[in-house]
């Protein structure tokens, strides 16, 4: 892959659990030196993980997520995002993506047809 990416949440459980969606987010997840990961996807996901799976699956896949380059949320961040009419998570998502220029990879159907998006539709 040639630019920087960020996997929104959803892709992330995806990908960690091999679902037969995985292959759609495994280029971006896999090429590290061009991945940005969000520091709410690792709250979101590890969040999941521990709940369905415990406290041990969720820091490995928190482990697994820090592979690539963490942004945290800032305040100018949070001021992009506000600008946005997206729900919370997904403003903080996208404005993390803009702001690095990134291909947001998505199956979240707030994000069809936004710029700087690859979105997935999840069939039936």
């Amino acid at each position: 892959m040639s630019g920087p990416n960020v996997v929104d949440s959803s892709g992330w459980l995806e990908y960690l659990a091999d679902t037969p969606r995985a292959r759609l987010f495994a280029a971006a997840i896999e090429d590290t030196e061009h991945l940005i990961v969000p520091v709410l996807s690792i709250y979101e996901v590890f969040k999941k993980v521990r709940r369905e799976r415990g406290d041990r699956d969720a820091l490995q896949v928190a482990s697994v997520m820090q592979s690539g380059h963490v942004v945290d949320i800032d305040a100018s961040l949070c001021l992009e995002a506000a600008h946005l009419d997206l729900p919370l998570a997904d403003s903080l998502m996208y404005a993390t993506a803009q702001r690095h220029q990134a291909v947001l990879w998505t199956q979240d159907e707030d994000f069809d047809g936004l710029d700087g998006v690859k979105y997935f539709p999840k069939r039936g």
